[in-house]
């Protein structure tokens, strides 16, 4: 029964994936079509589309009580795209940082990241930490006004980002890829396509995780949180093979963003996520990781290949760390 579970888990997998690709290509047509600049579509609908297979997932698994899902997916997959991904790229080949990263977006990933350690984890923070206690129990809960808080948060980040856009004059000057009609066509069967993987994801990774005796934590930091951010890393794997780096940077930065903010935030908003102490602890791991992943772009204003070492063997770390635990 396990392996028809772990079948149903690659399909689901691949609807996600294929879904995101089929959401962005449309979603970007329109966007070339009404003339938005184009660091508008790579910071916002590339970084939305991306993200939209951890949504699909977290908001599924909040629907289906599996909170321990809903946060972990999207701690992991920030770990992921931030330790992993940029590490293979600058493994790669050397990623150059713009000044934005480090003076604007990467800040605001720690800020946001601090901010929902505080909303998440408040009670067990404030009552004496998280020595000699049980990781599964419960720490705290992401209630709805905490997830309208990072919903307008992200609106504010957008809106910025179109203030600065404006200034630098930058515009798509590429043609549409599809009509009108075909791009909305697209965007609608992308967002089913991910809203059915993500209901087969969530249920077939429960299955797998009570079969084998693993905390939906522990699958929702590792194979899950991989599955979803299969996106990214194709992504950013590309840019860099086309020589932009400023893409592969923003597609994972960005993403994140929208992981803590849009997808955590609406995941609350449709039910409170209640977070366990395992959960806060893989927070705290995020945002030192962040800060290091700061100081590396801030040397030279790139990632050298040793540095996407070290951030490979950081991640692998972490994850001995989630197993074991």
């Amino acid at each position: 029964m396990i392996i028809i579970y772990i079948l149903f888990l690659a399909v689901g997998m691949f609807a996600l994936i294929k879904g995101a690709d089929i959401f962005v290509s449309g979603s970007s047509s329109i966007a070339k079509m009404f003339n938005v600049p184009s660091l508008i579509i790579g910071l916002t609908i590339v970084a939305l589309g991306t993200s939209l297979p951890e949504l699909a997932v977290s908001t599924s698994a909040a629907l289906q009580g599996s909170n321990e899902i809903a946060i972990s997916n999207v701690v992991g997959s920030n770990l992921f795209n931030l330790l992993a991904i940029l590490g293979i790229c600058a493994v790669m080949k050397p990623v150059s940082v713009e000044n934005d990263a480090v003076t604007r977006d990467i800040p605001f990933s720690i800020i946001i990241t601090i901010l929902a350690l505080f909303i998440s984890c408040w009670p067990i923070l404030i009552n004496g930490g998280f020595v000699n206690i049980d990781v599964s129990q419960n720490a705290g809960t992401v209630t709805r006004t905490g997830g309208f808080i990072f919903v307008l948060l992200l609106a504010a980040y957008i809106v910025n980002l179109i203030i600065a856009a404006k200034k630098s004059n930058a515009e798509s000057e590429e043609a549409p890829s599809y009509s009108l009609l075909k791009s909305i066509a697209m965007i609608v069967f992308g967002i089913g396509t991910i809203i059915l993987g993500g209901q087969i994801v969530v249920y077939c990774a429960k299955e797998i995780a009570r079969a084998a005796g693993m905390s939906e934590t522990l699958i929702g930091l590792t194979v899950i949180a991989f599955g979803t951010s299969l996106p990214e890393l194709v992504t950013s794997l590309v840019a860099i093979k086309k020589q932009e780096a400023a893409m592969a940077i923003g597609n994972t930065i960005g993403s994140n963003i929208f992981n803590i903010l849009f997808i955590l935030g609406v995941s609350a908003i449709i039910k409170p996520v209640n977070v366990n102490i395992a959960s806060c602890i893989d927070l705290i791991i995020l945002v030192l990781v962040t800060i290091v992943v700061l100081v590396f772009a801030k040397s030279d204003r790139k990632i050298s290949r040793i540095e996407g070492g070290l951030m490979i063997l950081m991640y692998a770390t972490d994850m001995v760390y989630a197993i074991i635990r």
